[in-house]
């Protein structure tokens, strides 16, 4: 069992995604500063079991060789936040649009809770979720 996980996502521009998720989420990085200003390699801290590292398009494929990464956009995967109401919904929501994101689903009741999908600046797709 592992007490820390990560989750690696490309991006097509290290600040622009380290700007993004400093003022969509609120998410302190992790490490020493480079010469850009950013930590390399450039990781938030979610919680402390999970991190959240961004990694640049060519440094993705290099990583994941010699398979292809699968082209920029939603294909795999949904990334869920939970957050305790719906009003923390609404309020990421719109942090999240004044960051630089797109809203792909209103937030709205649903079966399992009351959430809202959005894609960040490079197309990765986060459903915000209070369940109930």
């Amino acid at each position: 069992m592992t007490d820390l996980v990560t989750i690696s996502l490309p991006v097509a521009d290290r600040r622009r995604s380290h700007d993004f998720y400093r003022s969509a989420l609120d998410l302190q990085t992790i490490g020493e500063l480079t010469e850009d200003g950013l930590p390399e390699p450039l990781q938030f801290s979610v919680n402390p079991g999970l991190r959240l590292m961004l990694v640049p398009d060519d440094g993705f494929g290099f990583v994941v060789a010699p398979r292809k990464p699968a082209l920029g956009g939603p294909v795999e995967c949904l990334l869920s936040l939970s957050v305790p109401t719906p009003a923390d919904v609404r309020t990421l929501k719109d942090k999240w649009v004044a960051a630089g994101g797109s809203v792909l689903s209103e937030p709205s009741q649903k079966p399992w809770g009351f959430n809202g999908v959005f894609a960040d600046p490079d197309g990765h797709l986060w459903m915000i979720l209070a369940a109930p």
